[in-house]
């Protein structure tokens, strides 16, 4: 985690993160309420983000996306100090 040029902090990448690699699964608190740090999957579920994972910025040209199973992929290779960035518009 880093101050990002996108927004507050964000999350970069340590090392080389090849496509299709799980970078983590985020971690966190089932919730019904909207806030920061709050990923939700359907109308109905979400999660407070608890893990470091909570830092990955929003992206129209992402690098990772989240998965129901909670799991982060890169969608793409990438470089050690990139930033990790996610669509949060995309399903």
């Amino acid at each position: 985690m880093a101050d990002s040029h996108i927004h507050g902090k964000g999350l970069f990448a340590k090392k080389q993160i090849n496509e299709g690699e799980v970078i983590g699964i985020i971690q966190g608190k089932k919730t019904t309420r909207n806030g920061p740090h709050v990923l939700w999957f359907s109308e109905d579920k979400a999660l407070k983000v608890k893990c470091d994972l909570r830092f990955i910025n929003h992206s129209d040209e992402p690098n990772a996306c989240y998965y129901d199973t909670r799991e982060v992929v890169a969608l793409r290779d990438i470089t050690p100090g990139e930033e990790i960035t996610h669509n949060y518009e995309q399903d």
